[in-house]
């Protein structure tokens, strides 16, 4: 093998471990180890054997399988052994995870990415008679658990909750655990209403989804008692079905992180209360939807009900869309309104978005601290107020009045790295252009993978598929109505349509019809 290198060899080392650091951990390691005294060397470096992960994913980047025997053996037979002394830190799956940690002695790990493949044998691992215990139970203070996109078929909701309560008995000395808050999908638990069983003298941060605000309130009882940070999405906020202590103070969290992306109708009922028993707490972030509230979250409502609870609070996150209905309101707050509402916000930038939508009879309100860090921005509509959002991936934008063209240049300007846009809009333009208008300005968006098109005005789906508009990447994927597409591509004929409708890699049209004839 070492011939293959041979052209290498004659570059200096620093050189050598800049090329070499734009390959896969385990792929050098595997590749180099034994080869010679040099590689040899270079590949034992700390910055390639601190951190190892050893999975095998596909081209996108989804977990497929373990990894193959052939290279298991090289790894746990030669590699592991020599390197050992060096690991901080495994990321593994389930499936092979006890074969390499028994391959030999580690004694700096102390952190662990797992990601769970089969729900027997990962509850077999977690328990006093696996084979692991000792490592979990004395070295292990960093742990984090996430999922295959498929783990919905391998994992009910309520065994995602006995999981975690096998982890938290199991891993004694654990200081940090991310449990199914990663970006390989969303995954919720549930301890299904019913008191768990899982209590921890050392856990300080905690990072999890949880199906209702219910599971939240169990991680807050008290069994956690050194919990210092949370950090929850929830995926329902609805009215308590358990009857948990929500008395006693929180006095010893420090940072607490509260996402939800579905709406919620009982912000003061049930967020609002707990909030307040927080008194501690010196970083707040909220990201929520808070349908049908009686008045708009502004800067008073939050300085009210929130920020004079908690005196020792120095940054404070936020991300939340308030709903009313305006049918028998006297008064609409306009924008001003909120922004004044905000003067004593001192050290934040806050950017607030008054809508009032005539025909649903509702009004909303969209305030966010500045910069804006989720990855997703929802009802954007023409009053959105722009700026910079290199965060955003996700975009859905809603409105009652038509979106111009200058609109569109507005949303790539803002969003420069958007890959999913949702439209939805009924209303014609007012500013045309026909098949051969090359005066307006092309837009481009770099990055768009994902682009649906479905409760749209024609005019919406000439916007992106008019070559004198729109350029699109290739490779994308569009969903829309057939109807549409017929009426705008008449029939996939129209030449001015024929650039961007070919860089469509996927077609997701509503109403089946068979394709085949016009493709």
């Amino acid at each position: 093998m070492e011939h293959l290198f041979s052209p290498l060899m004659y570059l200096p080392d620093e050189i050598l471990m800049i090329i070499l650091s734009n390959l896969h951990n385990m792929d050098l390691l595997y590749s180099l180890i034994g080869v010679n005294n040099r590689l040899d060397q270079i590949a034992r470096d700390p910055y390639f054997t601190t951190q190892l992960a050893l999975i095998k994913y596909n081209s996108s980047r989804v977990l497929t399988s373990s990894l193959s025997d052939l290279v298991l053996h090289r790894f746990c037979l030669h590699i592991l052994p020599q390197i050992c002394y060096k690991v901080k830190w495994f990321k593994l799956e389930t499936l092979s995870m006890e074969r390499i940690l028994l391959a030999a002695n580690y004694p700096n790990l102390n952190r662990l990415d797992i990601l769970i493949m089969d729900q027997e044998t990962d509850i077999n691992l977690f328990n006093n008679e696996s084979p692991l215990a000792h490592i979990f139970q004395n070295q292990i203070k960093t742990l984090s658990i996430s999922g295959r996109k498929s783990i919905h078929d391998v994992y009910p909701i309520n065994m995602r909750g006995k999981l975690f309560s096998h982890i938290l008995i199991m891993f004694t000395n654990l200081l940090y655990l991310k449990f199914y808050q990663s970006n390989i999908g969303t995954t919720y638990i549930s301890f299904n209403h019913q008191c768990p069983e899982f209590l921890s003298s050392t856990l300080v941060e905690l990072h999890i989804n949880v199906y209702y605000f219910d599971d939240c309130l169990y991680l807050l009882d008290g069994r956690l008692h050194q919990l210092r940070s949370l950090s929850i999405k929830a995926f329902h906020i609805l009215p308590l079905q358990s009857s948990i202590n929500q008395k006693n103070e929180l006095s010893d969290l420090r940072c607490f992180s509260l996402t939800c992306d579905n709406k919620t109708f009982v912000y003061n009922e049930v967020i609002k209360p707990n909030l307040q028993r927080m008194s501690n707490l010196e970083k707040l972030a909220l990201y929520l939807v808070i349908d049908y509230n009686e008045a708009f979250i502004d800067g008073n409502y939050l300085m009210k009900s929130i920020i004079s609870h908690m005196p020792h609070l120095n940054e404070f996150i936020f991300n939340i869309r308030s709903i009313i209905f305006i049918n028998n309101l006297a008064y609409l707050p306009s924008n001003d309104d909120v922004q004044r509402s905000f003067i004593k916000f001192d050290n934040h930038k806050i950017i607030s978005c008054v809508d009032y939508f005539p025909k649903e009879q509702i009004g909303q309100c969209h305030i966010y601290s500045y910069p804006y860090t989720p990855i997703y921005y929802e009802n954007l509509t023409n009053n959105f107020p722009g700026g910079l959002f290199n965060c955003v991936k996700i975009v859905e934008i809603f409105d009652e009045r038509p979106f111009e063209h200058e609109f569109f240049i507005r949303i790539a300007q803002a969003f420069p790295f958007l890959q999913d846009l949702t439209i939805t809009n009924m209303e014609a333009q007012q500013q045309k252009s026909d098949d051969s208008n090359r005066h307006v300005a092309l837009i481009e968006y770099s990055y768009l993978a994902k682009l649906h098109l479905l409760s749209i005005h024609d005019d919406y789906a000439e916007q992106f598929l008019l070559d004198t508009k729109t350029c699109l990447p290739n490779n994308i994927h569009l969903i829309i109505d057939y109807d549409i597409l017929q009426r705008v591509t008449q029939n996939l004929t129209r030449d001015a349509t024929r650039i961007n409708y070919s860089k469509v890699e996927r077609l997701s049209a509503h109403h089946k019809v068979d394709l085949s004839k016009y493709l």
